[in-house]
């Protein structure tokens, strides 16, 4: 099983690996191109990116090589054979699951311990290029805005002497305080000083023009100023750095990103701390605030600890009310009292509002590590999980290669990846409690996993689509026609007595169960009586032994009155709920008992049009082995 399983995990897991750095290349390619960097630099970012996205390939790659492997098994029989030696499938399972374990022990230290550096050293590296300017590499035909302040037209360009031709510049680094500048040439070209810090605009036979707003002061011109200039040759220098600076790998450390599981609870356990003494400095405020003057608590000493005590209320003699104090007070001295009392009142709610936004920021960077720590448990258990998922799920659907396994991985890759999104986005808002939401996809998943592993060790029909056209058809109702054929090798042959013998009895019960049961079922006698269901097991019974012992005849009239038979249905007459005291309340609940009452009155309509069919084939077969058999009384009967 592992020579097996190891080469199709490490094709499986670099394809997948491939994928995912696609999806990388994808998301950034808009600030990597078109910047002039080397090689080695790029090579460098990619290096960083495939191993912080391992722990992301690794689950899928795992999914898909065990789903290889066991549908590889399934399509060419070995897992049958295997199977038929006495080897169950969880011993086939055994080293490859021992193998997974050790795979995802790997990835939580690989997770601990390389992709906080890596993650360091790729979003550090990403950044820097973010910064690097663009190569200037002008556009024949439409405006050119990557030189910062200044939007650049060419008509024409040659590219063997690098001159342009019919050049239009639009000088907007000035702001949005003045007018922007104009300039128009009929050629020049454009260089970059050794520094590599500036551009150099050489332009030829062209004009400058440039509207200027006045000064207010005294002294100066009033209205608008223009100014036009014309030259024959002249030199623009723009300030354009060219160079790659690589940013400090320090900044980024601080983050989650580059933190194992220590470091991130060492800061999530500061975080909290600094949170606790913002409340309780505020708490502090709260209670020593004044109302009216008076002081609501007073701390006091009590075992080296300050507490607050509530200061016993202060009375007057007589006793005042606040609106007849009001009411005695001239409206100026109201008016002021109200202001005041507002000033005070929105200044301490901006207070405590500011204080929350600093709360709430620490609890989202608490969060933010919280997620990256979980993250480290539950991308190690992904792997085993999608082991319990693929093994059995490729014993099951037997189809090896890289067809079927690849769309259902993908299928089931696709789920895990939205559920396990949404539950990153609840646990980051704060919607959810964060180890909730990070392990959503696990709780989702892992009863998935056991499910397909017990259904694959059961050899259950999960994905045999006869096995639910069956099921429907039970539940609506369709009858079933029965199929038999003259056998070439009969051992023990049709006794004419015993099968008129066995045909009478069953004429005999179909017809005492159609009398017994004739009439439709009132909705208490359905919801309470069971024993009609038993009635129909029986009879369908008698009449699968009856057809099983009439196939072994020669006679071909016999065995093709013996398909007439139905296949009985054994559902629908009973009461749906064993429990008595179940079924009573189920009855009382009319949304639910009426459907289901209507559904039972159509499967007794069923029932008995099966049994009096018994009755009539029991018939007709009796006179073909009595040999009193005419087929024009078959049309009249039926």
């Amino acid at each position: 099983m592992l020579q097996t399983f190891l080469p199709l995990f490490m094709m499986t897991f670099f394809i997948c690996l491939f994928i995912v750095m696609m999806q990388f290349l994808w998301k950034y390619v808009d600030e990597l191109v078109g910047k002039g960097l080397g090689i080695g630099l790029v090579s460098e970012l990619f290096f960083y990116a495939a191993l912080s996205l391992v722990p992301l390939a690794l689950p899928l790659a795992i999914l898909l090589a065990s789903l290889m492997t066991f549908g590889n098994l399934g399509e060419h029989v070995e897992l049958t054979a295997i199977k038929s030696s006495g080897i169950s499938l969880l011993t086939v399972m055994k080293p490859l699951a021992w193998l997974v374990t050790a795979i995802a022990i790997g990835l939580f230290f690989f997770q601990d311990y390389v992709v906080p550096q890596s993650q360091v050293k790729m979003w550090t590296l990403l950044f820097s290029m973010r910064q690097k300017s663009p190569t200037l590499d002008i556009p024949v035909g439409t405006m050119y805005s990557q030189i910062p302040g200044y939007n650049l037209y060419v008509k024409n360009k040659d590219e063997a002497t690098n001159t342009l031709y019919g050049l239009l510049i639009y000088d907007v680094s000035s702001g949005g305080t003045s007018y922007p500048r104009i300039v128009t040439a009929d050629s020049g070209s454009l260089s970059m000083t050794t520094d590599k810090q500036h551009l150099l605009l050489n332009l030829y036979s062209g004009n400058w023009y440039e509207e200027m707003r006045s000064g207010s002061g005294a002294g100066t011109l009033k209205g608008e100023l223009y100014r036009r200039e014309t030259f024959h040759d002249k030199e623009i220098v723009v300030p354009y750095d060219a160079t790659f600076t690589r940013m400090d790998d320090d900044a980024m450390r601080q983050q989650y990103v580059g933190k194992n599981i220590k470091e991130l609870q060492q800061t999530i356990d500061s975080v909290r701390v600094h949170i606790d003494s913002v409340g309780s400095v505020l708490s502090t405020e709260l209670h020593s605030a004044r109302v009216c003057g008076v002081p609501l608590w007073r701390p006091e000493m009590i075992d080296s600890d300050f507490v607050y005590v509530p200061v016993a209320a202060v009375t007057s003699a007589p006793p005042h009310k606040l609106d007849t104090l009001l009411a005695s007070m001239s409206s100026p001295m109201r008016r002021s009292i109200t202001n005041q009392a507002l000033v005070t009142a929105r200044s301490m709610r901006n207070e405590c509002e500011f204080r929350g936004y600093v709360i709430n920021d620490d609890n989202f960077v608490v969060r933010r590590h919280q997620i990256e720590m979980h993250k480290k448990f539950t991308l190690s258990l992904a792997c085993l999980i999608f082991f319990l998922i693929g093994a059995p799920l490729g014993a099951i659907i037997r189809k090896g290669g890289l067809g079927t396994p690849i769309v259902v991985s993908v299928i089931l890759y696709v789920i895990y990846y939205v559920i396990d999104n949404t539950g990153y986005k609840l646990a980051r808002d704060g919607r959810w409690p964060v180890w909730e939401g990070v392990w959503l996809s696990s709780a989702v998943l892992l009863p998935l996993g056991v499910y397909l592993t017990h259904k694959a060790v059961n050899d259950s029909a999960v994905f045999n689509p006869d096995t639910y056209v069956n099921w429907f058809k039970r539940l609506i109702g369709s009858s079933r026609v029965r199929k038999l054929e003259v056998k070439d090798v009969i051992i023990n042959d049709v006794d004419n007595a015993t099968a008129i013998t066995m045909v009478q009895a069953l004429y005999t019960n179909a017809a005492s169960f159609v009398a017994k049961h004739e009439t439709p079922p009132t909705p208490a006698r359905y919801f309470t009586a069971g024993d009609d269901s038993n009635d129909c097991e029986t009879l369908s019974n008698e009449v699968d032994a009856v057809v099983e012992y009439l196939a072994n005849s020669r006679d071909r009239m016999v065995l093709g009155k013996a398909m007439d038979y139905p296949v009985m249905r054994s559902t629908g007459m009973g009461c749906p709920v064993a429990n008595r005291h179940a079924a009573t309340a189920l009855m009382i609940f009319l949304p639910v008992s009426i459907p289901l009452w209507l559904w039972g009155r159509y499967h007794h309509r069923l029932i008995m049009s099966d049994a009096r069919k018994v009755i009539t084939v029991s018939r007709q077969m009796l006179s073909i082995l009595t040999g009193s058999y005419s087929r024009d009384k078959e049309y009249v009967e039926q």
